[in-house]
């Protein structure tokens, strides 16, 4: 996660440099969620015959290699090499990526099954902690050393950790499960436009905020990276909280999911804030929104996983690795879509309107994942209401 938040401070400036938009900017961060949603979708699908273990330890070796390669991209000639270098560069990561996270999701539920929440809040800790590390550290190795220094070094401590999980990691071996029957089951595409939604937002701030700082409030990098952990700093700090509640009370998952959308959608539309509102855009409103955004995020992601794997379960899928396998690659896949979203189309309106138009778009969305969670809600409270709606 630090070497996917560290890009944020320093890389859209310096891309701008090489002569590159900021919707161009946007289709660089979203090619990355791009193909790890295809590669999360093929990998989940086919876990059981590559082996869990051996896509993590491939995947953090790929993705390590490639974050050393993307630290010499600022010796490519400026334009169309460049870019090109970039989308090829980033999406050889991004396939990295998708290998190590589909399979240890897939490899912690297999090992605590009776406290799946507890367990990805945990894991949320790590990734809070790489979100808050990334942009501050990233931004001071910047401008300390330069432009490559940040990769090669992260690059080479992810080599590290490939021994590492050989090592440690378990086998694991299952049957075969149908992915085309788990996409069918209704309850499992509302929660996955719920994590679309909320992954789309923190996409959208990776590929627009540094520069509408920069813009708004004149910070510097190192500034901006400090800025940023507004989100990830509280996003890392309530995730086993919130996964410890999840577990141990489990009907009110889908109100923390409610509850975290409305409070995203209120945040987003007061981050910029959105022009009909007629609110001046004021450094202090965007840190307390950003540290809004972050807890609510957290409490909208955190019972999606366990409630995408009790309905699998629900719906007759074995309690083995391969249906594991297929949530996490669904779940990852949705994600990525989200991170593929938030960037390219946020940095697009960003470009043809301002971010405060664009930040607006995302409340919209987080508005329109609330109204679909809270019809599953009232339909499976209510059937009497649901069939008469129906009839």
């Amino acid at each position: 996660m630090i070497c996917y938040s560290i890009l944020g401070p320093f890389f859209p400036h310096e891309a701008e440099k090489k002569g590159v938009s900021q919707a161009v900017i946007g289709l660089i961060f979203g090619c990355y969620a791009f193909c790890t949603l295809v590669g999360s979708l093929i990998l989940g699908k086919y876990i059981v015959q590559i082996g869990a273990k051996f896509m993590v330890t491939a995947g953090l070796f790929v993705s390590g290699g490639c974050t050393v390669v993307f630290g010499f991209l600022d010796r490519a000639p400026e334009g169309t090499v460049f870019i090109v270098l970039c989308f090829v560069v980033r999406s050889m990561n991004a396939v990295g990526f998708a290998a190590a996270v589909t399979s240890s999701f897939a490899i912690s539920a297999k090992v605590f099954p009776h406290n799946i929440a507890t367990i990805l809040g945990f894991m949320e800790i790590f990734t809070g902690i790489g979100l808050i590390l990334g942009p501050p550290l990233g931004g001071w190795m910047y401008q300390s050393f330069g432009y490559e220094i940040p990769f090669i070094v992260l690059g080479c401590l992810l080599f590290l950790t490939v021994p590492l999980n050989m090592w440690i990691l378990p086998n694991a071996v299952a049957s075969q499960a149908s992915f085309f029957r788990l996409c069918t089951r209704v309850k499992i595409m509302l929660v996955c436009f719920v994590v679309f939604t909320l992954s789309s937002g923190i996409g959208f701030l990776d590929a627009t905020l540094s520069l509408f700082a920069m813009e708004k409030f004149s910070m510097s990098t190192g500034s901006v990276g400090l800025l940023m952990i507004g989100v990830s700093l509280p996003y890392g700090a309530a995730s086993p909280v919130f996964g410890i509640i999840s577990d141990k009370y489990p009907f009110i998952r889908r109100w923390m999911m409610v509850s975290g959308g409305m409070a995203s959608a209120v945040s987003f539309c007061l981050l910029g804030p959105v022009p009909v509102l007629h609110i001046k855009s004021q450094l202090w409103l965007t840190v307390v929104m950003l540290v809004v955004i972050g807890f609510s995020l957290c409490m909208t992601c955190i019972p999606t996983f366990a409630e995408m794997l009790i309905c699998a379960h629900e719906n007759d899928f074995e309690e083995g690795l391969s249906t594991l396998g297929l949530v996490s690659g669904l779940f990852s896949a949705v994600w990525s879509a989200g991170m593929f979203f938030g960037p390219t189309v946020g940095g697009y309106i960003t470009q043809k309107l301002n971010f405060e138009w664009s930040a607006g778009v995302q409340g919209a969305l987080a508005f329109l994942s609330i109204r679909t969670e809270s019809t599953l809600y009232t339909e499976e409270k209510s059937p009497l209401l649901s069939s008469a709606h129906h009839l």
